[in-house]
């Protein structure tokens, strides 16, 4: 008797910002490295559902994506949900926690993560840093998206409850980060900031150069 596997998680929040991240990549990436080839390699950390991995890759037809997620069954989903989609160009996925060192990969071309850093514990940020700032060659970009807050200040009244809830309902030592501590964090690091793109929803692209 076949087994009839269970439905794959989904992110409404993945489904509603894919197709914008998506844009804002494609204008990115290709102006941001010199020298990409069909072999270029695009590391997203917490890649969650696979869902904006596999949307991705259609609109960047000069990259390979490498999903990764903190667990083997996160990674296990995220490798089903490739399959099932037929997506060309991304690879299986790794188990990868930003704060453990060395990271499963030892080059990347560029480094993206989306919806992380308010959505885990502080050392993520200097784990998040240093692993790029180890895997991608001078001239290379790491790019985040979410909510971040500005000169000490949330951007919206919507970021500031979604920054309570957070706390209240997740983990008090969660919550929207400081653009400028990113950016010094960055810098510690030996990444450069580049670019702030606001994005729907008071979201912001960041993008950062090694």
């Amino acid at each position: 008797m076949s087994s009839v596997l269970a439905p794959l998680p989904s992110s409404p929040s993945a489904l509603r910002n894919r197709a914008v991240i998506a844009d804002a990549l494609a204008e990115i990436l290709p102006a941001g490295l010199t020298g990409i080839s069909e072999t270029s390699t695009l590391l997203e950390i917490a890649s969650g559902t696979g869902e904006h991995a596999v949307h991705f890759v259609e609109r960047l037809p000069q990259w390979t994506i490498q999903p990764t997620e903190a667990t083997a069954e996160a990674c296990a989903q995220i490798d089903r949900r490739v399959l099932e989609s037929a997506a060309p160009r991304v690879e299986r996925a790794k188990v990868l926690d930003v704060t453990k060192k060395p990271w499963p990969v030892e080059r990347a071309d560029a480094v993206l993560t989306i919806n992380m850093l308010h959505a885990s514990l502080p050392e993520t940020l200097p784990g998040l840093m240093e692993g790029a700032a180890s895997v991608l060659p001078a001239g290379c970009l790491l790019v985040t998206y979410g909510p971040y807050r500005i000169d000490g200040r949330h951007t919206s009244p919507s970021n500031e409850d979604f920054d309570a809830w957070l706390k209240r309902e997740r983990d008090p030592r969660w919550g929207v980060r400081d653009f400028e501590e990113v950016c010094a964090e960055a810098a510690r690091c030996g990444l450069v900031f580049e670019r702030r793109i606001a994005m729907p929803a008071n979201n912001f692209v960041l993008v950062f150069r090694r």
